[in-house]
């Protein structure tokens, strides 16, 4: 069991190492190239993403002093596979996760937000609260070649609690209804059509289900091509790492294994809104969920539509000119 830890953090140190090695090697070209060089020095780059998530991933952007983001995330039941197919018109009769949620900068670097959220395990009504503040911004000239935004998460649910000892809700103390999400998100801006993002997340749950993990370790991957003015292409990827014997354990007892989180759609711009439509095999919307409890495969037919829609409000005049 330690060899198969130690290969999946060496994996893990891999994939980071060689992203920071490709964007090293990106020096002074695209963006620099279209700016023709008049750029002043040391410029930050705007816009790496058009919004705060991609599907399931967090992107580096964060929303301006004095702007409130409103955002609806919506998934439906799986396509096709046994719960999918036309009896249930390809997931359509079902919403396996809901998320309201709303975002304010405090700060061009800080925001603060707050989302209802459904869930979609066991583990109901999802209050979270988060912080997200940019720590380093990339420039034109690759003086600085990545930007880094850091985000944090506390989750608390209002679900009965059960009365098996073994469920993941038998909750005793309020305390065993929080969840946390630490991420660290590394993302780079190439050029105007292409931006990607590389984040390692760290999930605590102060209560799961018996031999379910605690504490665990997660690495996503995402990026957006734009194909027009107003539209693009966003894919993410996440991979949990987990303990080799809880999980095989779980899925004895219950006959589920837990997959890798896939997300792939097309975002359109329109004015103050960005909307998205998506396939995932993610039924969950919440980190503290998606990460660790994705179970649906899609080789099985078990993804589903989702569309998000967020729509940016500002309160500060001079932002409303420019």
């Amino acid at each position: 069991m330690k060899t198969i830890l130690l290969t999946k953090k060496s994996i893990c140190l891999l994939l980071v190492t060689m992203m920071l090695a490709t964007l090293q090697s990106f020096g002074q070209q695209d963006l620099e190239k279209e700016l023709g060089n008049t750029a002043p020095a040391h410029e930050k780059v705007s816009a790496t993403f058009k919004s705060t998530k991609l599907i399931n991933v967090h992107t580096n952007e964060t929303i301006f002093k004095n702007e409130l983001d409103f955002r609806i995330d919506h998934r439906f039941g799986d396509i096709a596979g046994s719960n999918g197919g036309i009896r249930r018109f390809f997931g359509l009769d079902n919403a396996t996760d809901v998320r309201i949620g709303f975002e304010y900068g405090l700060s061009d670097r800080l925001s603060v937000g707050f989302a209802r959220a459904k869930g979609a395990t066991e583990v109901q009504q999802l209050y979270e609260g988060n912080l997200k503040y940019r720590l380093i911004e990339q420039t034109t000239d690759d003086y600085i070649p990545v930007a880094v935004t850091l985000f944090g998460s506390t989750t608390a649910t209002g679900v009965t609690a059960s009365d098996d000892p073994s469920s993941g809700t038998a909750y005793r103390n309020f305390s065993d209804r929080l969840n946390f999400v630490t991420q660290v998100i590394i993302a780079r801006k190439f050029n105007s059509s292409f931006s990607f993002t590389l984040t390692p997340s760290y999930v605590h749950r102060n209560f799961t289900a018996f031999r379910d993990q605690n504490d665990l370790f997660a690495l996503s991957a995402g990026g957006r091509a734009k194909i027009s003015k107003r539209m693009a292409l966003v894919v993410d990827y996440t991979m949990p790492f987990r303990n080799g014997s809880d999980q095989d354990y779980l899925e004895q007892q219950s006959g589920i294994k837990y997959r890798n989180a896939l997300g792939a759609g097309l975002e359109i711009e329109t004015g103050g809104h960005v909307f998205n439509l998506n396939f995932t095999n993610a039924t969950a919307i919440e980190e503290m969920q998606f990460i660790p409890q994705t179970t649906s495969n899609w080789l099985k037919g078990q993804f589903r539509w989702g569309f998000s829609i967020a729509r940016r409000f500002s309160f500060n005049k001079k932002n409303k000119e420019k």
